[in-house]
This record gives structure tokens, C-alpha cells and sequence, in this order.
């Protein structure tokens, strides 16, 4: 995995966590890698995959069975949704809107652009 400087690692795992279970490669009450085998596989300290179990063990995407590992909540992929909205809601969107406004770039021409380009 690429990290780029501008978003913490500990989140950007997060992130790709939340790819596995919103395109459902990691389903609903399945055991998912364990801390070492997603530190491994990623190339960072475990102690960084820790911090991001642990971020989505608050926000219920993801559970702990003592023992047994690391589990995929029911109802995470909601969750994650819900999560990722907000994010592009709060976040992404107005730094979309500020370089579109420096740029001057009008609503109009960019949804002429998208539709152009999905063609």
C-alpha cells in the first residue's frame, strides 16, 4: 500500500479496511487479519494497525472475540457509509467547492465536464 503525507497511516489503514468491507470482501460476523497479519501485508507496525482496530472498534465497525480475533460488526457497512458520508460532507466537499472557487470553476462547467468524460 502507497501512504501518502497528507492523511495519517493509522487512517489510511482505516480507510482500506473500510474498501474490504463496503465492497464485502470482509462480511458481516467474519474474522478479519489479525494485527500482525494486516501489519505484515501492509508494511507498517503493528502498533499502528492497533491504533486503527481500535478506531473502528469505537465507531462499531469491527469487534474483538478474547481469543479469537478481530470480527466484522453487523450493520458495519452501513456504518462505514454513514462514516465516509460525513467525511465527504465535512470535509472533502468544501475543499472541492474552495479549489473549484479558486480555480473558477462554476458548477455548470462541472457537471459538463462529468458528463462529457462519462461518457
Amino acid at each position: 500500500m502507497d501512504f501518502n503525507s497528507n492523511k495519517p497511516i493509522y487512517l489510511q489503514i482505516v480507510d482500506y479496511c473500510f474498501r474490504k468491507i463496503l465492497n464485502e470482501e470482509w462480511k458481516e460476523e467474519e474474522r478479519i487479519l489479525s494485527v500482525r497479519e494486516l501489519g505484515a501485508f501492509l508494511q507498517v507496525n503493528p502498533n499502528t494497525v492497533v491504533r486503527s482496530y481500535e478506531y473502528m472498534q469505537m465507531e462499531a465497525i469491527i469487534y474483538l472475540r478474547r481469543g479469537m480475533g478481530y470480527y466484522v460488526c453487523p450493520g458495519a457497512k452501513e456504518q462505514v457509509l454513514a462514516i465516509q458520508r460525513k467525511e465527504f460532507f465535512e470535509q472533502t466537499l468544501p475543499a472541492t467547492f474552495e479549489s473549484m472557487r479558486a480555480l473558477n470553476i462554476s458548477p455548470g462547467e462541472l457537471m459538463e465536464w462529468y458528463k462529457k468524460s462519462n461518457k
